[in-house]
């Protein structure tokens, strides 16, 4: 009787184990192929975006947070897309500076914080303020733009120009200002018998700038809700 059982049980373990590994091999099959693909956006890319409020010197507070929206798609290095036009840009202000009586304007300094895709996918990122000129960087197949020089990391909205409008002002080597756009340079000097006051920051809900990023991130690829 013993024997009997034996011999069941032997026939169940060769009929049933191979059934169980095939099962097994089967889902690690599945997982593997569920496993999402990551790519990679490179240091120093730069995204081009607009800005979807008015930030003002006079107004603005360390800590206040803006956003924009992204003008061109993100692709990585072999086209695939990662970032659609319409993603969001959340920004914070890290430093205020009033404009001041000696004629020197404000500026207000800003780093970027997180990527949104309309598919509700959040990514955080680390961002910097730069312009947009080509000048010193490099074209990829897939439009986007790569700076070569960490001195567009040091962009920032300052006042000036003839409309008191915000340029975008990047500090370069040895303390230099450079101010980047048209009608650059803030009003100094004496009017009156008085200082003139500097120009406060004022940048209008549509303005367009660049995103750099200061470290790489990944991204799956890109799909709708």
């Amino acid at each position: 009787m013993n024997n009997h059982k034996q011999i069941l049980r032997i026939l169940y373990l060769a009929f049933a184990l191979p059934f169980v590994l095939s099962v097994t091999v089967t889902a690690q099959k599945k997982s593997t192929a569920n496993k999402p693909v990551y790519y990679s956006v490179p240091v120093n890319t730069v995204m081009r975006v607009r800005l979807n409020q008015e930030l003002k010197s006079e107004k603005a507070h360390v800590g206040d947070t803006f956003t924009s929206t992204l003008e061109d798609p993100v692709y990585s290095k072999g086209g695939v897309l990662l970032a659609p036009q319409g993603s969001t840009v959340t920004g914070v202000i890290t430093h205020v500076q009033r404009a001041q009586k000696n004629g020197k304007p404000a500026s207000m300094d800003v780093q970027f914080t997180s990527l949104r895709l309309p598919n509700g996918r959040h990514r955080q990122i680390n961002g910097s303020l730069t312009d947009l000129s080509s000048k010193g960087g490099k074209s990829d197949n897939e439009g986007g733009v790569t700076a070569n020089t960490t001195s567009h990391r040091k962009a920032k909205f300052i006042g000036g120009g003839a409309a008191g409008g915000a340029l975008i002002g990047a500090i370069a080597g040895g303390g230099k200002g450079l101010a980047i756009g048209a009608g650059v340079g803030a009003v100094t000097g004496i009017v009156g018998g008085k200082l003139k006051k500097g120009s406060e920051v004022k940048v209008e809900s549509g303005t367009q700038f660049g995103v750099i990023l200061n470290h790489p991130i990944s991204l799956t690829r890109y799909s709708g809700a």
